[in-house]
């Protein structure tokens, strides 16, 4: 294939990668009735005027499955970051023991479970219209360069590896949906 013909497909298995890997962030962000650190990726605290990421300003960790420890690196910030865990509205009660915050994270009903199955479900389709736009950018290229420089033949071989490059990263998608789904399910 040509240079040209290479860049393409380079260039839309770039952007693919970069839909699954935002997918895979924001299911690593849907609960799942395990306490995990990465619940708090976008909870914010104040912290001497400055709008700051919980991670910043304190170490978090899990002590079992269902509670979470938040150790501040500077106790001062305890009342901050308590505020900024409710005004993430995640449902859950901090408590504060002056050193560190302790947070229980509760079990999902079986409703709660539902609904983050369908959001779940709702990025993947977002994921799978993002790999088919970028499969119909290429494929757009591809029949430019057939009108200017490349064989019809090379043309058709190019756009029988965007679409097996495409099908690859849509298998992809299905299998990391499945995995949550199946997360979020188990109890």
């Amino acid at each position: 294939m040509t240079e040209e013909l290479n860049f393409i497909i380079d260039s839309m298995k770039e952007g693919m990668q970069g839909s699954v890997d935002h997918l895979t962030s924001v299911l690593s962000k849907i609960r799942t009735g395990k306490a995990t650190p990465a619940m708090f990726e976008n909870v914010y605290a104040e912290y001497y005027g400055a709008r700051t990421p919980l991670n910043q300003l304190a170490s978090i960790s899990t002590m079992d499955a269902k509670t979470i420890v938040i150790k501040p690196f500077d106790k001062g910030a305890l009342e901050e970051i308590e505020k900024g865990i409710f005004a993430a509205n995640m449902g859950l009660t901090p408590q504060n023991d002056g050193e560190t915050i302790l947070i229980s994270v509760p079990p999902l009903t079986e409703e709660r479970r539902k609904e983050f199955v369908k959001k779940a479900k709702s990025e993947g389709e977002d994921a799978k219209v993002s790999l088919r736009n970028q499969r119909r950018e290429a494929l757009d290229e591809i029949k430019k360069l057939e009108k200017e420089s490349i064989t019809e033949d090379l043309a058709k071989q190019a756009s029988a590896k965007v679409d097996e490059i495409t099908k690859s990263f849509g298998s992809n998608v299905d299998k990391l949906i499945d995995a949550k789904e199946k997360e979020i399910m188990t109890i």
